[in-house]
C-alpha cells in the first residue's frame, strides 16, 4: 500500500453514531432471550439488571443491586459469574456458535481492535440493542475487552497480538510528534503506516487506521484534518479563540476580525459575534495586530508592537536605511499606508535622519 494516502475531509469520532446498524442473519432479541433462559433465575434477575436487558436499558451497579436484595456487592457479583457460566456452559450456547463467529467477522472486517462505543454503536441504533451485543461480547470469550487507561478508550478486540502491535505502534506515533505543533492527515496516516510494519497489511485502509487512530486518547484531530498531540492549541479547540486561530490559518494571510467571526460560522457551524471574536483575538498571544482591524498568527513571524516599534526593530537589525527601504521592510510585518510609516519615521524623538539620508533610532 503506498504511504502517501488520498484523505478525505476530517470526520467526528461520532461518525458511527448516526449511521445505520448492521444486519446480521441471527435475531439479536431472540438469540439474548434464550441464552439468557439457561440461566438460573436468581442469576437471571442480576444479569438482566446488570445488562440492561429487561424493560429499562439502565445498567445497575452491583451495590445497587445488593442493596435491593439485601446481600452484599461481592454476593452479587458471585451469582453474576455463576450466571455467565451457567449459561456458557448450555446447549443453547453450543448451538449458537454461527452468531457469535459471525459476529466476530464482523469485528475482523472493523481492523481486529474497535473503541466500544463505536464498536455497540454500529450495531445498534437503540441503548437495549446496544446492551444485547455487549451482553454477547461478555459471554463468549473469543472476544476480549480491553479497559480505558490513561492512553486508550476501551475497546474490544479478537486477536492479542495483532492488538497489542496496534497499540505500541500507537504509542511510537505519540512519541513521534511534536508538542504543539500539528500536521496534514495525509502526512499523519503515512508516518502511522511506517510504524504499523507488525500488522498484516490488509488491514492497511485508510478507514481502519483512522479508527485505529481514534483508539488513542493522546492523538486528536481538528475540524481541518490537521493531526497532533491531543494536547496541542490546534488540537485542544476549547473556545471562539481556537476557532479564529484554525480560520486564520486556513486563510493563510492576515484577515479582519469581521471576517473572522464570518469564517468561523462558515467552516465550523459555531455562532462567533464579531465583538466576541475580536476581544478574543486582542487576548490571546497566538494572533497580532498588522493593519485597522486585521489579525495574522505570531508563528508566520508577527511581532505585536506598533508601527513605531517596528521601524525601531528594524533600523536594530538591519542598521541606518533609506527611507524607500524602511517603507519596504515595515509593510512586510504591517498593513499601512506610506504615510502612515514617514508620519512615525519623522518623529524626532524616536528617528532621526543622518546626512547621507538614511534614518536611525534617536
Amino acid at each position: 500500500m503506498s504511504k502517501t494516502l488520498e484523505t478525505k475531509s476530517a470526520k467526528k469520532r461520532d461518525t458511527a453514531k448516526s449511521a445505520a446498524a448492521v444486519s446480521f442473519s441471527f435475531d439479536n432479541v431472540t438469540l439474548v432471550k434464550k441464552l439468557l433462559a439457561t440461566a438460573p433465575e436468581r442469576a437471571r434477575e442480576v444479569l438482566i439488571r446488570r445488562f440492561g436487558l429487561g424493560t429499562s436499558a439502565a445498567h445497575e451497579t452491583l451495590e445497587a443491586i445488593g442493596d435491593r436484595s439485601s446481600i452484599t456487592r461481592e454476593r452479587v457479583r458471585q451469582i453474576e459469574a455463576a450466571g455467565l457460566d451457567a449459561i456458557r456452559a448450555s446447549k443453547v450456547f453450543k448451538e449458537a456458535r454461527p452468531a457469535f463467529e459471525e459476529f466476530a467477522r464482523y469485528i475482523h472486517s472493523m481492523g481486529v481492535i474497535v473503541p466500544e462505543e463505536e464498536l455497540l454503536a454500529s450495531v445498534g441504533k437503540d441503548e437495549k440493542t446496544r446492551n444485547r451485543f455487549r451482553f454477547l461480547l461478555v459471554l463468549d470469550s473469543s472476544f476480549y475487552r480491553e479497559r480505558e487507561t490513561n492512553d486508550f478508550l476501551s475497546r474490544w478486540h479478537i486477536d492479542a497480538a495483532t492488538a497489542k502491535n496496534i497499540h505500541d505502534a500507537l504509542s511510537r506515533l505519540y512519541a513521534s510528534l511534536p508538542d504543539d505543533e500539528v500536521i496534514p492527515e495525509g502526512e499523519l496516516l503515512g508516518r502511522f503506516l511506517d510504524e504499523l510494519k507488525d500488522v498484516n497489511d490488509a488491514y492497511k485502509n485508510e478507514e481502519v487506521m483512522k479508527r485505529w487512530l481514534s483508539l488513542s486518547k493522546k492523538i486528536g484531530s481538528n475540524p481541518l484534518a490537521e493531526w497532533g498531540r491531543a494536547t496541542a492549541p490546534a488540537i485542544r479547540i476549547k473556545g471562539i479563540r481556537d476557532y479564529a486561530y484554525l480560520a486564520i490559518k486556513r486563510h493563510g494571510s492576515p484577515m479582519h476580525f469581521g471576517d473572522v467571526s464570518k469564517a468561523i460560522g462558515t467552516l465550523f457551524s459555531k455562532k462567533a459575534h464579531v465583538a466576541t471574536t475580536h476581544n478574543e483575538l486582542i487576548k490571546d498571544p497566538r494572533f497580532v495586530l498588522v493593519g485597522r482591524g486585521l489579525y495574522a498568527l505570531t508563528e508566520w513571524g508577527y511581532k505585536p508592537g506598533v508601527v513605531r516599534d517596528v521601524i525601531r526593530e528594524t533600523l536594530e537589525e538591519k542598521g541606518p536605511l533609506k527611507k524607500e527601504d524602511i517603507i519596504k521592510q515595515v509593510k512586510t510585518a504591517r498593513f499601512v499606508k506610506d504615510n502612515t510609516i514617514l508620519v512615525n519615521l519623522n518623529d524626532p524623538r524616536y528617528f532621526k535622519r543622518m546626512k547621507d539620508g538614511r534614518y536611525t533610532a534617536a
